[in-house]
């Protein structure tokens, strides 16, 4: 029997991309092994979101045709959309960046059939459809993600996703409603959805739907507990939107607005959507609904032209929100964005400090956050034991460790106090 590895770089998007076509092998009468074993066939599903994804794709590759050179080796995602032919020469025997893959097992059949490389990237154009790929199991027990959603049509100037990934494309509800069966009969008591630009949900449908008609998909399959929302625009989260949300008993109040800067002179030239006001409105919105919510988010430092007085406006911004967590990504220049070739790049050496000035702010924010939670109670869901001692997560994603002996059971909700703070992960008892 053939045996597949894989590797995925980037975001959950690309995660889910990944399990799906190793789904297809494994119809096709392959095992999946880890990256670390040898293999007949290894799949690598990158990213180009920032120069960072471009390195660790290309070290990756060059890794693998060094120690399995004998091996078949299938090179995916953005980063193949972007390049194409040009993989090749690393010793791919198939490319199919963000399309196709649903015909991997296949097109890897005809490359070897013919005895050559093959790059089978597709143009993404207005008419391109919705690929439809599913899942029936993941690597996690308890939370299983599932992508709704394909493609972007946001212009922001420093964003090269739309390229890769192309025009907004939805998966129709009902074939929603089909996995979340599926993950519901395998297990699954969490679902976090997720897609490119989640917030344009429907809008390509004719009548158009929205990001609510897909939760309220999924949320008809009684075993599923939760319903976890992945990154959202902050301007979808109107009084409307977020009164709409707090009908619905499975949400979890954790919600990922993307932020990018907190100086409206930056979100500017990032031609953001938004402005610091209407993404704190977003925050108020929710808040009123959810209280204790937590909202993350993603920042983006050192972008072209940045001062001091706007990276202080960011500082001041993280701390005016109260983010349980943040990302932080020092601003590098992608091939072809407008961002690339606007003047006032800054050096490398500010960028890294800028972020690393971030991350320790973030992480002093998130730290208030979670000790705003000590003596509160909340639910969790038993993931895993570590150390003897079950772990799960509350609804607002709170990572909770429970007291050595606590009777728990995996995927089943306990209800719990939170007693302390150790580092990031919070301590709780059973109520």
């Amino acid at each position: 029997m053939k045996k597949i590895a894989a590797h995925t770089l980037g975001c959950k998007v690309n995660q889910y991309d990944t399990q799906a076509m190793l789904e297809l092998f494994r119809k096709a009468g392959y095992t999946v092994v880890p990256m670390c074993e040898d293999a007949d066939v290894y799949l690598i599903n990158t990213c180009t979101v920032t120069g960072v994804g471009d390195k660790k794709s290309f070290q990756l590759i060059r890794k693998n045709r060094r120690e399995h050179p004998g091996s078949r080796l299938i090179i995916c995602g953005c980063m193949a959309q972007q390049r194409g032919e040009e993989l090749l020469s690393f010793g791919a025997d198939l490319i199919i960046g963000t399309q196709n893959r649903g015909r991997v097992v296949e097109l890897l059949r005809q490359a070897e059939e013919e005895g050559r490389p093959l790059c089978a990237t597709s143009p993404l154009r207005e008419n391109t459809p919705y690929e439809p790929l599913s899942i029936s199991t993941q690597a996690d027990h308890t939370r299983a993600v599932l992508k709704i959603q394909e493609g972007c049509r946001n212009r922001c100037t420093y964003c090269i996703i739309p390229a890769v990934r192309g025009p907004i494309r939805s998966r129709t509800t009902e074939d929603i409603r089909e996995e979340v069966r599926r993950l519901a009969a395998a297990g699954f008591r969490e679902v976090v959805l997720t897609g490119i630009h989640l917030s344009s949900y429907g809008k390509d449908f004719t009548p158009a739907s929205s990001l609510l008609d897909a939760i309220r998909a999924v949320g008809e399959t009684e075993e599923i507990l939760r319903i976890r929302l992945g990154s959202l625009e902050p301007m979808i989260a109107t009084e409307a939107f977020a009164a709409e949300l707090g009908k619905m008993e499975k949400i979890c109040p954790q919600f990922h607005l993307a932020l990018q800067s907190g100086s409206d002179t930056v979100l500017a030239r990032m031609k953001r959507q938004y402005n610091t006001a209407q993404y704190m409105r977003a925050v108020e919105n929710l808040r009123l609904v959810f209280p204790q919510a937590a909202f993350t988010t993603d920042i983006l430092t050192g972008f072209p032209g940045e001062s001091e007085e706007e990276f202080a406006e960011t500082v001041e911004m993280i701390r005016k929100v109260g983010f349980a967590r943040i990302h932080v990504f020092p601003y590098s220049a992608r091939p072809d964005t407008p961002a690339a070739v606007m003047p006032g790049q800054l050096s490398a050496a500010v960028k890294e400090e800028r972020a690393r000035k971030l991350i320790a702010i973030g992480n002093d924010v998130a730290s208030g956050y979670l000790r705003s939670w000590i003596g509160r109670e909340s639910v969790i869901l038993p993931e895993e034991q570590v150390n003897g001692c079950w772990e799960g997560y509350t609804p607002e994603y709170i990572r909770v460790r429970m007291e050595p002996g606590s009777r728990c059971s995996s995927g089943i909700p306990a209800a719990i106090r939170l007693t302390a703070v150790d580092s990031r992960v919070m301590r709780g008892k059973i109520i």
